[in-house]
């Protein structure tokens, strides 16, 4: 089926959860406002609607491929590129200084997500980018900046992050690649590089890598690692693609999903050395690197939206066409549409309240980024910083459930190949598990963003929560529901953060044998108060003659996620309160 950009129910979350118009009074927000959000976001579906998602399935049965060292594209990927690079797309959020349009962080969220809906493999490439745009910005030299910032926004040069060896995964510790100082102030890196999205490709004129390796005298572990940017072809005096650098695509990856986007092998140094220049300060890699690690972390759980969204409209289009068995409370006596059918419609719902309530927990934080950036300060950016690991686990682990719910409704029908069901599920597959894998974010919300500070920031989130709740406790029947419900799951998490802090310092196994349910309920949790904020809004709208339809969605999306979603909390709370004992009971030599 073809997609269709959500344009209503995003710009619905952009004012009554993100907050747009607020947003656009503060200086240097400006743009944040509801028509420019209308005009982008119609013109960004426009784009992907017409010209990226129908590459989507083609692509996928017939994806990149490698020969001799050089990558092609998907057919229609070089043509669909130069249609987002010649629309100014790729600098949506980027600084004006550089080329960009300078739009808050959550309009291009917004954008992000319709394109990643559309194309996911094709939306890689951009999603790497923006990644390194953020990690130059911030450390790199003036000089750095004004050669390759342009090119990098304009779309026109790509960048990949270089990280991952074949002996050192998460653990940075392990890398080998190293780099030796030249006379000339660069750099000629060797070693090995594995899982590089796009570090290969035919649509931009050059390729920016951005590779941590150690320098021969660096400490040993994390600490001595340093950032380098090692472009495909080195620039010339005017600053175009010049001679070709030692960096070569040895291979790519024949993967479960996301089969368009060339995962590459990257070798440095095979002939002499791969010519390289120190981002920032040596041994100072993996602190920047944060930077570019961060900002993939929130956009792959916009991707776990985008994939939610594709595969719920796919299956409710499918429910409303499949034929299958007569309705059990009389209303036919002939078969029809499977949309008729309770379960069915349980599943929908489902998918749907995780698809909302993931948009509204991304699209909030992305606003707290937003104002972060623009006078809130160092509270709101810790709020921000404690919400992206949610937003990269508890969106990207729905967005499995989602697309594998999207195939069950599909029954045997999604199961094969020729529907398209199941490509958003081998898709989404990766999300979990890419840029840092869901435990990984539990280990960094637990161990960075919630003892850092001794609960501090969470219980900040906690205060809000409990606002909302005050709000929903005097407004009508379904907002008062939802206060019991919203109040239920806080209590759960604040029981959860309690025993978390107190086992982490006396018992850390325990502690974060439960720090997978702990993300897992706090993502529930802020998804589902975010949704309520949505229904005190629809209540407020339909009082003022808006949309009954539409507002009168809301309100039921929200009253079922109170009903089916949030009091899974409290089962989370009980694994983490009760559960460690069994987790922990076998060795682990005798698994």
């Amino acid at each position: 089926m073809s997609y269709k950009a959500p344009l209503e129910e995003v710009l619905f979350t952009l004012e009554h959860i993100a907050g747009i118009t607020a947003l656009s009074q503060r200086p240097g927000l400006e743009a944040a406002d509801p028509e420019t959000a209308r005009a982008v976001l119609t013109e960004t579906g426009r784009l992907c609607e017409e010209v990226i998602a129908p590459l989507n399935a083609p692509a996928d049965r017939a994806p990149s491929t490698w020969e001799a060292g050089e990558v092609t594209t998907s057919a229609g990927f070089k043509e669909a590129w130069k249609a987002y690079v010649d629309g100014g797309w790729p600098g949506l959020s980027h600084p004006e200084e550089f080329g960009g349009q300078a739009l808050p962080k959550v309009i291009g969220a917004a954008a992000a997500e319709m394109l990643n809906a559309a194309n996911l493999s094709f939306a890689l490439c951009p999603l790497l980018t923006d990644g390194a745009i953020e990690a130059l910005l911030t450390a790199g030299s003036d000089e750095m900046k004004a050669l390759y910032l342009p090119k990098l926004i304009a779309g026109t040069w790509t960048g990949t992050m270089n990280l991952t060896e074949p002996q050192a995964g998460s653990d940075l510790a392990l890398l080998r690649t190293r780099a030796e100082r030249s006379e000339d102030g660069s750099y000629r890196l060797f070693g090995t590089k594995i899982f590089i999205t796009y570090g290969e490709h035919d649509l931009a004129e050059n390729i920016c890598h951005l590779v941590l390796a150690r320098t021969p005298d660096a400490p040993a572990g994390v600490r001595g690692i340093s950032l380098f940017l090692v472009p495909k072809f080195l620039p010339d005096a005017q600053g175009n693609p010049g001679t070709r650098n030692d960096v070569h695509c040895t291979s790519i990856e024949h993967k479960l999903g996301i089969k368009a986007s060339p995962t590459a092998v990257l070798q440095f140094g095979d002939q002499g050395g791969a010519t390289g220049f120190l981002i920032g300060e040596e041994n100072r890699g993996l602190e920047y690197m944060f930077v570019m690690m961060n900002a993939a972390r929130f956009a792959v759980g916009m991707q776990g939206v985008a994939i939610s969204e594709r595969a719920l409209q796919q299956a409710t289009s499918y429910a409303r066409e499949r034929i299958q068995s007569r309705p059990v409370d009389g209303s036919a006596r002939e078969s029809a549409a499977i949309i008729h059918h309770p379960d069915i419609r349980r599943l929908l719902m489902k998918m749907r309240a995780l698809t909302e309530g993931g948009r509204a927990l991304a699209y909030y934080a992305a606003a707290l980024n937003d104002l972060a950036h623009h006078g809130e300060g160092a509270e709101t950016a810790a709020l921000y910083e404690l919400l992206v690991p949610l937003v990269k686990g508890f969106c990207t682990e729905n967005a499995v459930q989602v697309a594998s719910d999207g195939i069950q409704i599909h029954g045997g029908m999604g199961f094969i190949e020729e529907t398209g069901a199941a490509q958003h599920l081998r898709d989404a597959r990766i999300l979990p598990i890419y840029e840092g894998t869901t435990a990984i974010q539990a280990n960094d919300f637990l161990g960075r963003k919630i003892l850092r500070d001794s609960g501090r920031t969470a219980r900040a989130l906690i205060a809000r929560i409990a606002a909302t709740e005050a709000d929903l406790a005097a407004g009508g029947r379904a907002a008062r529901d939802y206060a019991v419900s919203l109040g239920a799951a806080r209590k759960a998490f604040e029981d959860a953060l309690g025993f978390s802090l107190e086992k982490a310092g006396s018992d850390p196994n325990v502690a974060w044998a439960g720090s997978v349910p702990l993300l897992m309920l706090a993502g529930n949790l802020v998804a589902g108060w975010q949704l309520g904020r949505g229904l005190l809004a629809a209540e407020a709208a339909l009082s003022a003659g808006g949309d009954s339809a539409f507002l009168q969605s809301r309100i039921a999306v929200a009253q079922f996620y109170a009903a089916h979603l949030l009091p899974e909390a409290a089962l989370q709370r009980d694994r983490i309160l009760y559960g460690a004992a069994s987790l922990l009971a076998l060795p682990p030599e005798t698994y």
